[in-house]
Formats: C-alpha cells, sequence, structure tokens
C-alpha cells in the first residue's frame, strides 16, 4: 500500500512538470508572436512616414520650376530643363510594365549636355517588338523632365543582359563599361505630351499607401493573442 502511494505520487508529480513544461513553452510562443506583429505594425509606421515623405517631395517637384540640369543638382523629383543630343546608339531597354500592366521596356538613352555632361534620360515605355525600331529615336536637342534618382536593386530582381542589351536594373558601372561615360545616379524623366512613342512615365502623387491599415492590422492581432493568453491563464 506504501509503495502505490509514492508510485501514485510521482505519477502526480510528473504529469505537473509537463504540464508546466508545455506552459512555458506556451508563454514563450505567445511573447514571440505578439514581439512578431508588434514589430511588423512598427516597421508599417516606418513605411507611412517614408511614403508621406515621398508623396510630399513628388508634390513640391511637380510643382517646381525647370531650372538648367547640372550633376551637381541631387535634389529627388526637381523639374530641370536640358540642351545638348541624345546617343542613340548606347541606348538601353530596361523591363518594365505599364499601367495596365503589359510587358515592355523603358527606353533609356544616355543625354550629352552642352556642358559636356552626361545623364541617363528615360524617355518612356514602348511594346517589346518596338526594341531597336529606329522609328522610335527623335532627335531633340532641347529637353525637359523630372530628376529622380534611380531605383535599388533587391534580391529577386534577374540580372542584366548587355549583350542582348535586356536590362532589369540599372547598373551604372555596367553601363559605364559599354559607354565609357560615368553617370549620375539621378535619371531625367521625360516631360513632353506631344511624344506618344515612346510614351513617356507619368510621375504622380498617386501612389499606394495602405501603410496605416496594415500597421493597424498587425496590432490588432496582437492584442487579441494577449486577450486569448489572458483569457486562459485566468481559465486554468
Amino acid at each position: 500500500m506504501l509503495f502505490g502511494y509514492f508510485y501514485l505520487q510521482r505519477s502526480i508529480s510528473g504529469e505537473a512538470k509537463n504540464y508546466l513544461k508545455k506552459l512555458f513553452f506556451f508563454k514563450i510562443f505567445v511573447f514571440l508572436f505578439i514581439t512578431l506583429f508588434c514589430c511588423l505594425g512598427t516597421w508599417q509606421l516606418y513605411r507611412l512616414q517614408w511614403k508621406q515623405d515621398l508623396i510630399n517631395q513628388i508634390s513640391e517637384g511637380l510643382k517646381s520650376t525647370p531650372i538648367q540640369y547640372s550633376k551637381d543638382i541631387i535634389v529627388n523629383y526637381q523639374r530641370v530643363s536640358l540642351e545638348g543630343k541624345y546617343d542613340f546608339k548606347n541606348q538601353i531597354y530596361l523591363y518594365s510594365l505599364n499601367e495596365k500592366g503589359q510587358p515592355g521596356f523603358d527606353v533609356i538613352t544616355p543625354f550629352e549636355t552642352k556642358d559636356k555632361e552626361n545623364v541617363l534620360v528615360n524617355r518612356g515605355w514602348i511594346k517589346k517588338e518596338l526594341k531597336k525600331n529606329l522609328k522610335i529615336d527623335s532627335p531633340s536637342s532641347m529637353i525637359k523632365g523630372l530628376l529622380r534618382e534611380k531605383s535599388r536593386k533587391n534580391i529577386f530582381t534577374p540580372k542584366n543582359d548587355p549583350k542582348k542589351n535586356i536590362w532589369f536594373s540599372i547598373n551604372l558601372n555596367e553601363i559605364k563599361k559599354i559607354t565609357g561615360k560615368k553617370f549620375s545616379k539621378y535619371i531625367v524623366y521625360l516631360e513632353d505630351d506631344k511624344i506618344e512613342v515612346p510614351k513617356p512615365k507619368k510621375i504622380t502623387i498617386d501612389l499606394p499607401n495602405n501603410h496605416l491599415k496594415y500597421a493597424i492590422t498587425w496590432y490588432s492581432i496582437s492584442i487579441s493573442i494577449l486577450f486569448y493568453f489572458l483569457y486562459f491563464r485566468k481559465k486554468q
């Protein structure tokens, strides 16, 4: 009978340890997920601030008066005017989608100003079949556009194929190897309503901005998990 008592006590003790162990891991699980979702919510708030700053930059740029281009201008979305000539021979084709999601290319053409400064000009979007079609090249000695810093490449961006002249990102070092010229990281986005091909890209302040909604969602999930945990602990 005494042996049975000790066996029962050890059995109960073992079950209690298992229960406490599971409870400990459950608490860790809850803490990690609450922390994760709070971090995601906070990150979205940072993204919201970044997006609002970007919209303000674009808004100020669209209201700006064109000034003569210089490589020393490092103001994003500043409207500039240029006088010089295009280098159609060394223009590149940057893979891009138009407003309707149709795949094609942005035509990026080197431009040499009268002051012998070199800059890349995004002349606009074309269909794939128009690649290397001479009809898209219309000489112009005076142009206007918006300065914009080139987009950064991410880990999912495919590699450029300079031999086939198919680009997925603007790599200034690769372009220098082809042209022998050094270019600024700021690109001129051509503004000309009279040109249809290539179709100049419209830069507007109408950007998707759902970061506040995403932040509220992540914080709501965190609060829900916390309430569930408190309810579970109270019930236990």
